[in-house]
């Protein structure tokens, strides 16, 4: 039983439970923390998820410890990750079209290839992972990433703005980072909704064979 349990939880595996562990925390930051830090902490727990989402995958193939648990984890983590990440963004912004439009297109494709992959059961093993579906992934987390820094900025600029002393140099800084990251993370959302519409497009095209029976 102990022997199981070790060739089961090998580190990729306990990197991919981590990053999964991590994603209600992105959440939870912000009931126990006052703003920026509470963006402060979701972003750095985001960008160390980010990382352990490669770095599994890596040791995994490297290490010859792919699993049937990790396969099973791993897109599970990066879902729960991308769509709670994109609820507090949401959640805490203007619910501007901009951000909210992308954000729900990303989050009808996570749940409705999750609901195929489970009506297809074991065959969603001859579906493999494609180019496109890696890419909408790292645009995905790179543009929650600049979001989340956007929200660092906004509230630096907003407390330094309430000091009478304030360094008018400090203020443009905050002010244009502010609008940058603005912008940026909304050009990454969109291009990483615009991935995942085609990945979603493509998983169901090779899943259409399954469906017809």
């Amino acid at each position: 039983m102990t022997r199981r349990l070790l060739e089961m939880w090998t580190t990729p595996n306990i990197l991919t439970a981590m990053r999964l562990l991590a994603a209600p925390a992105v959440a939870v930051m912000f009931l126990y923390f006052n703003r920026p830090y509470a963006d402060w902490f979701a972003l750095l727990l985001f960008v160390g998820a980010a990382i352990t989402d490669w770095f599994d995958g890596f040791l995994a193939r490297a290490w010859a410890q792919e699993t049937k648990l990790g396969s099973m984890l791993d897109p599970i983590a990066d879902k729960a990750m991308v769509v709670i990440a994109l609820m507090v963004i949401v959640g805490y912004s203007s619910m501007s079209p901009w951000l909210v439009l992308p954000a729900t297109v990303i989050m009808f494709r996570e749940v409705f290839i999750s609901g195929l992959r489970e009506y297809l059961g074991d065959k969603t093993k001859l579906l493999k992972v494609t180019k496109i579906a890696k890419l909408k992934t790292s645009a995905q987390m790179v543009a929650i990433a600049i979001l989340f820094s956007h929200g660092v900025f906004e509230h630096y600029h907003i407390t330094l703005s309430a000091k009478n002393d304030a360094s008018p140099k400090n203020l443009d800084f905050l002010s244009d980072a502010m609008i940058y990251s603005s912008n940026f993370g909304l050009v990454f959302l969109w291009l990483a909704a615009a991935l995942t519409l085609i990945s979603g497009f493509e998983y169901l095209q090779k899943s259409w064979p399954y469906l017809k029976g």
